[in-house]
């Protein structure tokens, strides 16, 4: 389908000073598509060009409208002298190739330089003319749409969910190249960016031919993820689940789920399902791979973790005949698909059945050069180890399919630490293939599921589990048996019965290791990853009991590889799901009750535990029914088979038996002291302070338990930076430290939004690096939704105030740095020691809360505001229409680290500048919000010693089009654009 590019340059504003005899600019731009250039006319003496310049017109292929971005390059025309460069624009063609999608591309886009940030603003109308062609041997996928969301779209419905597509490119990077060694600083940035572009699009063409393949018309979920390995090349790589999609066409046909949640969330037609237990792979032995590489994987096991629970072996006669058919069902749709994986963590409704657990696998390479780009055999290959492994953890859970699927990479040097997680589910057939399911069977599958607790019935024989497991059956059906813990990678389904509110769950573990190079390395990495792996899921348990909570979602573990240590962060929603079991408490067992000192310190810890539960149940509102013990019925197996997390296996089970926590019937969960180690993580447990009051969090989509949203949201990134001391490092001090900075992370959050109690911090994504030899970095991205706005909390607010003033006020000689951006919805607030940069970003278009006040509401491209949110909605509003996905790399360096203020005033420009040339692309493709944005990777790397500092950042989301509810009410749909106030791109933003 070959194609017709047409691109005008109309004028440019707010350039910089090039000329200092005339302070001011003879500019002129260069227009590059392919292998194709255009100049305009150089306009002389103006900081402000008016080009107004002809059509430039590029006669290309389809495919190399895919894989190319449009090139703007804005330069300063010297006579004797080479012509200075000014910045660069790069435009995405993609969202132009759809056919619902905009037909043109026309604003003001910020003049980027990867040296001195923003320079500029230059306008530009880009358009494509394509003309059919029936070639069947084409290499184009024009037509297939991206998403971001891990959910169906808004306003979409799903035809059939056809599967698991991934593809991967790889090519050396020019940071490394020999010719790096010559030229400038900004050249080899501009070049990495450039062919970082070439490749993104390359590998969207290739998943868009998958997807075709399989007959589908969309990817959903799409995840795209850069892997700089280095001298080893780089890597871009992508995944996500292929469907057939057909577009609501009438406003009255919009589901529930376009919808905000606020007023129709339980009508919502994406369905959350959870998984039940944990599994996760690790093999030990050491083999020797092609080029006499290392390479070990990972299936770690941890029994006392693995808690699983779905549809249930006990359904009665009928049960039986029943499941054997919809297995049957499902199979045959599944058997030709080599990897059944869905990156969705919501559903349509019907679509998931039972979960069977949390499934992962982790690898551990030794990288080597990519001698041939064209060919990544080596790289397809670890992959396809990890998820083969994936899929045979599923098949052991009685599960054909793994929902709620991810991969990521961790990079030090030559070792490569690959993961991949999801949850091991069974899937109704009816919407992966057409016609497999006949109507009986699906009214029989409707009727054998129950609303609410369907889900969490185990979907394996309880005579043949594949691990240790207390079961009973489901305290709201009374039928089928559950587990008394569940852990899920996928949000919580729209109809699960939950008692009270949810809350933010994390581990946080830090073990030290020696340094060492090449197979020497990475056999230490491979020794410590079971520990961490085991420690992790040990602290995971121990917080839910402490929470006084039955479940964990949106279940999320990294495991970060540096120069000396391994970190692991694990962040997940804790519930209290109405048909499992309630938790046990927690009882510390001593192992020295001939100290009389030792016994008192333990009952004192003891008695601190069981106040902490009880003060959690109070918080979270978690009052669950009394239910009679002959009511649920005997657990298989006996309860002193009953897992336990025990520090030491020496600990009897006849004396775990007599501890009576006053909790109800349910056994204790057990925490054995047997060593300091031991000490420190009960301490552990009860240093997580919990949010202050009018405050809850979460890292799903949605807070449990709250319904009463509000159409007042801010979203903000935050990056934190601590560098340690390298003397007396142990694994508490690092652990101290690692605990303190993510605490620290969410009170200054806190603090600063403290104006918008009541609100919920959801979707709060942590992600945590090691860029360097003893330094730390946390970003961390979320969004605060106010609730229940009606309510007097004039006391909460104060009380709330008053607690974080004191948290963050505690030193005296606090280093006063006026970042804020936003200075209307977030108050000023000082930033911690120099030890501890941080960067908070709250929207810098103005994001505000009185703006959106009083700015009126309009779906057309000229809006005021380009809204983010990395939720799949605005609360409040529809979307009406979705203008493709934004993927944007972006690279910043600076030889001037201290005059820009440090790293606190270096990375909150660049985020800033970020923001600002998201929400230009959006507001030119027509739309004006972002949802499902995310951060992907934030890579920091500085050289105090010369002043230098460098930072990549990788981000994406969906742009969309969306109306507030109060518009269709009250405003006519179809506004003048002249009332709309025209596009800021970064007037608001503060220094």
């Amino acid at each position: 389908m070959p194609g017709k590019l047409k691109v005008k340059i109309v004028a440019g504003r707010h350039l910089p000073v090039m000329d200092r005899a005339s302070d001011l600019t003879d500019a002129f731009v260069e227009v590059k598509f392919g292998n194709t250039t255009f100049k305009t006319d150089v306009y002389l003496k103006s900081l402000n060009p008016q080009w107004n310049s002809e059509w430039f017109k590029f006669e290309v292929d389809d495919e190399d409208l895919q894989d190319e971005p449009l090139q703007i390059t804005v330069l300063d025309h010297d006579t004797y002298s080479a012509n200075d460069a000014i910045g660069k624009v790069y435009i995405d063609i993609d969202p132009l190739l759809y056919s619902e999608a905009a037909t043109v591309i026309s604003g003001w886009f910020p003049i980027y330089d990867t040296i001195h940030g923003i320079r500029g603003e230059i306008n530009v109308v880009v358009k494509v003319d394509l003309f059919n062609d029936l070639n069947r041997f084409r290499q184009s996928s024009c037509g297939v749409k991206f998403f971001c969301t891990t959910s169906i779209p808004k306003c979409y419905r799903a035809v059939i969910i056809h599967g698991f597509v991934e593809e991967l490119v790889v090519n050396e990077d020019p940071e490394y190249q020999w010719i790096d060694r010559i030229r400038t600083p900004r050249a080899s940035n501009e070049a990495r960016q450039r062919l970082i572009s070439l490749m993104s699009g390359e590998l969207q063409r290739k998943i868009g031919l998958k997807v075709l393949e399989m007959r589908g018309n969309a990817v959903v979920g799409y995840l795209q993820c850069f892997d700089l390995e280095g001298e080893s090349g780089l890597v871009v790589r992508a995944i996500g689940t292929a469907c057939t999609l057909d577009k609501l066409s009438s406003p009255a046909a919009f589901l529930p789920a376009c919808n905000s949640p606020s007023k129709e969330m339980k009508e919502s037609p994406l369905v959350h399902p959870p998984s039940h237990g944990c599994r996760s792979t690790h093999n030990s032995p050491i083999h020797t791979a092609t080029g006499s590489r290392l390479t070990q994987n990972f299936s770690v096991s941890v029994p006392t973790l693995i808690y699983t629970g779905m549809g249930s072996g006990s359904a009665g006669k009928e049960g039986g005949p029943f499941k054997a058919l919809l297995r049957q069902q499902t199979q045959s749709a599944l058997e030709q698909r080599e990897f059944p994986f869905f990156t969705l963590t919501a559903f349509p409704p019907g679509f998931l059945v039972h979960v069977g657990g949390v499934v992962s696998a982790r690898s551990v390479k030794l990288l080597d050069r990519i001698h041939n780009p064209d060919e990544p055999e080596t790289r397809d290959a670890w992959w396809a180890e990890i998820r083969q492994e994936i899929k045979s953890h599923a098949k052991a859970l009685g599960c054909h399919a793994v929902v709620g699927y991810s991969e990521s990479t961790s990079i030090c040097e030559e070792v490569c630490i690959l993961s991949a997680s999801g949850t091991a589910a069974v899937l109704n057939p009816r919407f992966l293939q057409e016609g497999t399911v006949e109507g009986c069977l699906e009214q029989r599958l409707e009727e054998n599921v129950p609303v609410g607790c369907g889900f969490c019935h185990i979907p394996y024989d309880e005579l043949n589990m594949p691990f240790p497991a207390h079961l009973t059956y489901c305290y709201n059906c009374r039928k089928q048996k559950v587990p008394d813990v569940l852990f899920t990678t996928i949000d919580l389904p729209t109809d699960a019965a939950v008692i009270g509110k949810g809350c933010l769950i994390q581990a946080r573990l830090c073990r030290l290791k020696k340094k060492a190079q090449a197979e020497a390395n990475a056999t230490a990495v491979s020794n410590l990853l079971p520990f961490m792996e085991y420690e992790v899921h040990t602290q995971l348990m121990n917080k839910l009991k402490l929470k006084g909570m039955n479940a964990l979602f949106g279940l999320r573990i990294q495991i970060t590889v540096g120069e000396n240590m391994l970190m692991g962060l694990a962040s997940a929603t804790g519930v209290y799901l109405a048909a499992l079991p309630p938790p046990g408490g927690i009882q510390i067992a001593g192992k020295t009750p001939n100290d009389g000192t030792y016994e008192q310190h333990v009952s004192h810890m003891q008695k601190k535990i069981n106040d902490t539960i009880a003060k959690n149940k109070e918080l979270y509102e978690i009052s669950p029914p009394e239910i009679s013990e002959e009511i649920i019925g005997s657990p298989i197996p006996e309860p002193r088979q009953r897992s336990r997390l025990l520090r030491s296996q020496s600990e009897s089970s006849d004396e775990v038996t007599e501890l009576d926590l006053s909790h109800g019937k349910k056994d204790a969960f057990v925490l054995e002291i047997d060593d300091t180690d031991a000490m420190e993580d009960v301490h552990s447990l009860l240093t997580d302070v919990p949010p202050p009051s009018g405050f809850y969090s979460c890292n799903t989509e949605i807070m449990p338990g709250i319904n009463n949203w509000t159409s007042e949201i801010q979203m903000f990134t935050s990056v934190r930076v601590i560098r340690l001391s390298s003397l007396n490092l142990t694994n508490q001090a690092l652990n101290k430290n690692f605990n303190d900075l993510c605490e620290n992370l969410l009170k200054s959050l806190y603090f600063k939004l403290r104006s918008m109690i009541p609100c919920c911090l959801c979707h709060v994504n942590f992600t945590v690096s090691l860029p360097e030899d003893e330094l730390i970095q946390v970003t961390v991205t979320a969004v605060a939704i106010t609730f229940d706005k009606n309510q007097a909390l004039q006391t909460t607010k104060t009380h709330a105030e008053k607690s974080l003033q004191r948290a963050s006020t505690d030193n005296e000689d606090l280093l006063q740095f006026p970042l804020e951006l936003c200075s209307d919805s977030l108050p000023s607030h000082p930033f911690p020691p120099a030890k501890a940069v941080t960067v908070e970003k709250a929207s810098p278009m103005g994001e505000g809360n009185f703006q959106n006040r009083s700015a009126p509401p309009c779906a057309n491209s000229t809006v005021g505001v380009v809204k983010m949110t990395p939720l799949s909605f605005i609360p409040g509003a529809k979307i009406t229409k979705y203008l493709g996905i934004i993927n944007m790399f972006f690279i910043r360096e600076t030889t001037s680290l201290r005059e820009e203020g440090g790293v606190s005033g270096f990375l909150h420009a660049f985020i800033a500048e970020v923001f600002a040339m998201v929400r230009a692309h959006v507001a030119a493709l027509g739309g004006n919000a972002v949802v499902s944005y995310i951060m992907k990777q934030c890579v920091f790397m500085e050289n105090p010693n010369k002043n230098q500092a460098q930072c990549l950042i990788n981000v994406s989301g969906d742009a969309v089009v969306f109306v507030r509810e109060s518009a269709l009410e009250v405003i006519p749909t179809q506004q003048s654009t002249a009332n709309c106030p025209p596009l800021c791109t970064g007037g608001e933003v503060t220094t």
